[in-house]
């Protein structure tokens, strides 16, 4: 994520748009070729999800990480080796005053019952100090012709990454209000929506109702506040084990032992890492999988995305496996199937870039290299006209 300052807002030109991202985004079929990767060249990883079916969505940013962004979504029906032209687009449309609508956070997630919930942002401008989280609901996501539910708003801020289910069968949603200094608003910054300070920080959200209503539980301020990017992971014995990015190009990791409630104070973590989003997520096994980058020399530089495992709950982890060697590597998200594979994606370069799959197991990790049948790295899914044709 990054700032881009809009020179022509004003206060007096930006007000009467305060509300213009309250409304209900639409998420529609048959995105305009204009933001196809290879016209719009350009691919940011938003995140996917397997159905119940075996249908593998996958989303991401089209348009830059900036306030034109909107969100693409296609489909696979052969395990990940090949994606759909975009099927649907969320674009959230411009304010009458001109300014876009960006869309520049979200992703997907198939919860415990089968359904496909998609969550997303918005907000005018590229952030205007309160943005909104979204969702909406796909209840045939195998059928020829899916469906998603109007959009249901859930909160101020961003959520970029998955829910947690825990064993009481409560859904936990990281939620970030981002720090003052990335508002984009012109003149406006420095005064707009001051009465959500106290709430600038990696939030909890919790649903008891499998998703249908959402409370804001708690949330942690890191020492050095960005956007957050948090993830959650319940550990065996019932507490929770949070990770968040910082601006400082690290990790830092916080405690809740009553649910999620109340946080320890972040410190940063035993192990390298870098400016980038992060996946975190409990297996099958009971061992936790963390896919990130991983570049000791040069900490501030994406490069090297890696999964590791722990079998103590993230307190170590021993095993590795070398997903991508490359630099500009970043955000991957992904899931475990039913049979025991991982899948994860992850962008490269973004502009002129590409969106590429991983396929492995556990064992492959435990060995450190490829070891099982039908595993693969380095897989483009989605790609611009530049990367298509080697022209990066």
């Amino acid at each position: 994520m990054k700032q881009i300052t809009n020179p022509r807002l004003t206060e007096e030109f930006f007000r009467p748009e305060l509300d213009a991202s309250l409304t209900p985004p639409v998420v529609r079929g048959n995105p305009p070729l204009f933001y196809h990767p290879e016209v719009g060249d350009y691919v940011m990883s938003g995140g996917m999800a397997m159905t119940p079916g075996g249908r593998i969505y996958l989303a991401w940013f089209s348009g830059g990480d900036n306030d034109k962004a909107v969100i693409l979504i296609a489909h696979s029906d052969d395990g990940g080796l090949n994606f759909s032209q975009p099927q649907f687009i969320l674009d959230p449309g411009y304010a009458s005053c001109g300014i876009h609508i960006s869309a520049v956070i979200g992703n997907l997630w198939t919860a415990p019952d089968g359904r496909l919930f998609f969550f997303f942002g918005t907000s005018l401008d590229y952030y205007d100090g309160r943005a909104g989280v979204w969702f909406s609901i796909c209840e045939n996501p195998d059928a020829p012709s899916p469906k998603w539910s109007p959009s249901i708003r859930i909160c101020d801020g961003a959520a970029l990454n998955k829910p947690t289910v825990l064993h009481n069968g409560k859904w936990l949603l990281p939620v970030s209000l981002w720090d003052r200094r990335y508002i984009t608003l012109g003149a406006a910054s420095d005064s707009v929506y001051r009465e959500l300070d106290p709430q600038r920080m990696a939030n909890v959200y919790e649903s008891s109702d499998q998703g249908r209503t959402w409370t804001r539980i708690g949330g942690v301020k890191t020492s050095a506040p960005t956007h957050d990017e948090h993830m959650i992971l319940e550990r065996q014995d019932g507490s929770l084990l949070m990770y968040l990015r910082t601006l400082k190009g690290r990790y830092e990791q916080c405690f809740s032992f009553d649910g999620g409630h109340s946080w320890s104070q972040p410190k940063r973590v035993s192990f390298s890492s870098g400016p980038s989003r992060f996946f975190l997520r409990r297996l099958q096994s009971g061992r936790t999988l963390l896919v990130r980058c991983h570049n000791p020399k040069r900490p501030i530089y994406r490069a090297n995305m890696t999964a590791y495992l722990s079998e103590d709950d993230g307190k170590t982890w021993p095993y590795s496996l070398l997903l991508d060697p490359r630099g500009r590597v970043s955000y991957p998200d992904g899931f475990q199937t039913p049979d025991g594979r991982i899948f994860i994606q992850y962008d490269r370069l973004r502009e002129h870039g590409e969106i590429l799959m991983a396929i492995f197991r556990e064992e492959d990790i435990l060995a450190g290299q490829l070891v099982s049948q039908g595993s693969i790295l380095r897989h483009p899914v989605i790609q611009t006209w530049s990367a298509k044709h080697n022209v990066l």
